[in-house]
C-alpha cells in the first residue's frame, strides 16, 4: 500500500455511495469540499452502488439532498448490471424480490416482474420484503427456477449497524429451499466499470474505485487493474485490511483525507 492522497495522474473516480459518501441520511463529514476538488482538477466522477432497492432518479434526489449535484449518466448501479445479465441471457419473465422502484426499473427495459410463470427469480435489496415474497419465491425454486441476484453484500451499512442486504436474503433461500444463485450480480463483477472505462477512452491506471468494503469495492478494483482506494468510513476497519487477500493501494479514514 502506498499514499497517493493526491491521487496523480487519475482522470476518472468511481465511488460507491452507502458507507463512502454517506452513511444512511447524513453524509460524511468534508464530502463535497472533497467532490469539489475533484470538481477543480477536472477529474470525472461517477457515483456507484450495489444497492437496487432505488432507481437512479432517486440516488439523484438522495444525492442532491446533500448538495451534490449529480445526473442519472453519472450513477451506476447493480440494477444495470443485473438488467444486462438478463437481456444477454434471453430472460424477460421473472419473480422478482425487489422494491417498487426496482421493479420499475426492470419493467421499464422490458422485464417483467410479477410472472406467474417465471423463467427466473430475481433477488434483489428489498427494503419492503415480506413473508408472501418469501414464500412465493421458495415454491417456484423447490420447482427448479433458476435464482439471480443483483448483488453479493451481506449487510447494508447504516448508522446504527449492518442491516440485512441480499446476502443475508441468499443465505436465508439457501436454508430453506437448498438453491444458491446461478449468478451475482455487481460489484465485484468488472463490468460495472470495464465498459464505462472503454467508453470514456482511458486505460485502467487513469482510474480509482473508492469504496469501503473490500470483497465488492477493492475486489472490483483489483479485477480492473485500476487504483484501489479504501476509507474505513463504513463497513471495513483497519483489521479488516490488514488481513485482507485484496490489493489496496490507498487506505484513508475518509474521503476528506483524498486530494
Amino acid at each position: 500500500m502506498y499514499l497517493n492522497y493526491e491521487l496523480e495522474g487519475i482522470e476518472a473516480v468511481f465511488m460507491d455511495l452507502d458507507g463512502t459518501l454517506y452513511l444512511g441520511d447524513n453524509p460524511i463529514d468534508g464530502v463535497n469540499e472533497y467532490l469539489s476538488r475533484l470538481t477543480e482538477r477536472g477529474i470525472k466522477k461517477y457515483y456507484l452502488s450495489n444497492n437496487s432497492s432505488r432507481s437512479k432518479k432517486a440516488y439523484v434526489g438522495k444525492l442532491a439532498s446533500f448538495g451534490i449535484n449529480a445526473t442519472e449518466s453519472e450513477i451506476l448501479l447493480s440494477t444495470d448490471d443485473l438488467l444486462g445479465w438478463l437481456e444477454h441471457n434471453n430472460y424477460s419473465e421473472t419473480y422478482t424480490i425487489g422494491t417498487k422502484s426496482m421493479c420499475e426499473m426492470l419493467e421499464e427495459n422490458g422485464i417483467i416482474t410479477n410472472s406467474e410463470n417465471p423463467e427466473i427469480i430475481v433477488l434483489g435489496y428489498d427494503t419492503e420484503i415480506n413473508y408472501e415474497k418469501l414464500t412465493k419465491s421458495s415454491i417456484f425454486l423447490h420447482k427448479g427456477i433458476p435464482l439471480v441476484a443483483s448483488h453479493p453484500d451481506t449487510v447494508c451499512p447504516s448508522p446504527d449497524g449492518g442491516l440485512p442486504d441480499v446476502g443475508a436474503y441468499l443465505a436465508l433461500l439457501e436454508a430453506t429451499t437448498g438453491v444458491k444463485p446461478m449468478h451475482i450480480c455487481g460489484k465485484p463483477n468488472p463490468g460495472m466499470l470495464t465498459h464505462k472505462i472503454k467508453e470514456l477512452g482511458l486505460e485502467a491506471h487513469q482510474v480509482a474505485m473508492i469504496g469501503d468494503r473490500l470483497y465488492t469495492d477493492i475486489e472490483m478494483a483489483n479485477r480492473v487493474g485500476c487504483l484501489s482506494v479504501l476509507v474505513l468510513s463504513g463497513e471495513a476497519t483497519k483489521e479488516d485490511a490488514k488481513n485482507a487477500p485484496q490489493k489496496i493501494d490507498v487506505m484513508v479514514n475518509s474521503v476528506a483525507d483524498l486530494l
